[in-house]
């Protein structure tokens, strides 16, 4: 099985799932070069304009914690391998692989396109995720502030959010953050997979490293910004034994929240994983695998909700029971945050005179 190249969590391109002509690389008709080096030229990130013309998603999952969202990205460069996400560049006519982390959209209105969705009258002020299908704060948001600039829209409506990243780089908005904080319109959750570097540097290589996200962590919490993590996905057999430590971690940086996933893998994302385990767990395979079939009934995934996330059986039990240790040892979860729309507000447009009686603030 050849192994991805550096920075990236997969070595495969698999055709999408909707596509009715795929390319098989033949490599017997392919003459080697003997001066040629044996790693693979790493792929290059492409970035592509995004003209949505809408900005927040609904979703109607018992088991999401928020009914919209929004997504300033399509596709990833954090290229984790096991990214339940995956499969959501098929339906751009790409692949789950490689596409999925070196062809990223772009969104450059999205703050635009958020004010215009926020101003509207037929806006229920209700909390929104940042998140939900591809990260915010991917390395590319460091260049184009995207996110912050949705963020500040956020601040001008005092509109709640709910931001769930892997990347250190969050930090960098904490003034908004916390502004928001004050009028209990925000929450930030670090999604934690592993403390062992060297194996987050395998799973998830373009990620800030377990310790720098534990230091966010820090930062956003000593900032009055309600801070938690998720420890996500729990994959079993590789990373399971490591949840109490990772609460453990999270609540001595000042997490006062947690929760857990298990892994997912939807679609092709099973094919795609099982590769990565062939070339970084060779050994602990069939056990992976074992207990996945074992969460989900005998298959590989079970896409039910309510119980896609956590799975069923005996095994699910003492995942869920040994997390519940966990966050009781550590006084996890004893104080429930929930972001408020209680403060939202319309703030007048420009060439807007608005209501010259109406109150201040």
């Amino acid at each position: 099985m050849t192994r991805p190249s550096k920075g990236h969590g997969t070595a495969d391109n698999p055709t999408g799932r909707f596509e009715r002509l795929a390319y098989d690389h033949d490599a017997e008709f392919v003459q080697p070069d003997p001066e040629a080096e044996e790693e693979a030229p790493h792929p290059a990130t492409e970035y592509f304009r995004d003209h949505t013309r809408g900005i927040i998603a609904h979703n109607e999952s018992p088991d999401v914690g928020f009914d919209a969202s929004i997504n300033v990205y399509r596709g990833c460069s954090h290229a984790c391998s096991y990214c339940f996400a995956r499969p959501t560049h098929e339906y751009l006519g790409l692949s789950a692989g490689l596409d999925f982390e070196t062809k990223i959209f772009v969104k450059e209105d999205a703050p635009e396109l958020l004010r215009d969705e926020l101003s509207k009258p037929s806006w229920k002020p209700t909390p929104l995720g940042m998140s939900g299908v591809t990260d915010p704060y991917q390395p590319i948001e460091r260049k184009l502030g995207i996110t912050r600039k949705c963020l500040e829209v956020m601040v001008e409506f005092r509109q709640p959010v709910l931001v769930i990243t892997k990347n250190h780089l969050v930090t960098r908005d904490v003034d908004l953050l916390a502004e928001l904080a004050t009028h209990h319109a925000a929450a930030a959750y670090l999604s934690i997979t592993t403390l062992d570097a060297t194996l987050a540097r395998h799973m998830e290589p373009r990620t800030s490293s377990p310790q720098k996200r534990l230091e966010a962590v820090e930062l956003l919490a000593n900032a009055g910004i309600p801070t938690g993590v998720l420890v996500a996905p729990v994959i079993p057999g590789i990373t399971d034994h490591e949840l109490p430590r990772i609460i453990e971690a999270a609540a001595n940086a000042g997490a006062k929240s947690a929760g857990y996933v298990m892994l997912r893998l939807p679609y092709g994302l099973k094919e795609l994983f099982e590769g990565w385990l062939d070339a970084f767990e060779p050994e602990k395979k069939e056990k992976v695998l074992s207990r996945m079939r074992e969460l989900s009934g005998g298959k590989l995934y079970n896409s039910e909700w309510k119980t896609r996330q956590r799975g069923t059986g005996v095994y699910a039990d003492q995942i869920k029971q040994m997390f519940r240790v966990a966050c009781a040892r550590h006084h996890m979860n004893e104080e429930r945050f929930e972001v408020s729309a209680a403060a939202f507000r319309r703030p007048p447009r420009a060439g807007d005179q608005g209501d010259l009686f109406a109150p201040k603030g």
